[in-house]
């Protein structure tokens, strides 16, 4: 079961509470006045990897996909 603790007595605690959630990988919930405000939860490492390039090969463009048709043209007031 997940314990509640205030923010005063998280303050008073807070190495003992990140050395309990880091041992049960159980969340601890910090609140005020009775409600729920934060959860301390064991970190995870991002696994993923967002690089530059990365949908490189498989994207495609069609090779007209920067012409105007008359629409379009009409549209901007270029005709």
């Amino acid at each position: 079961m997940m314990k509640t603790y205030t923010i005063t007595e998280s303050k008073a605690q807070l190495s003992a509470l990140v050395q309990q959630v880091m041992e049960t990988g159980e969340a601890v919930v910090i609140g005020r006045n009775g409600r729920p405000m934060v959860q301390l939860i064991p970190y995870q490492a991002n696994t993923t990897v967002n690089r530059i390039g990365g949908f490189a090969g498989r994207v495609q463009m069609s090779d007209d996909f920067d012409t105007w048709d008359t629409e379009e043209s009409q549209a901007l007031g270029l005709e």
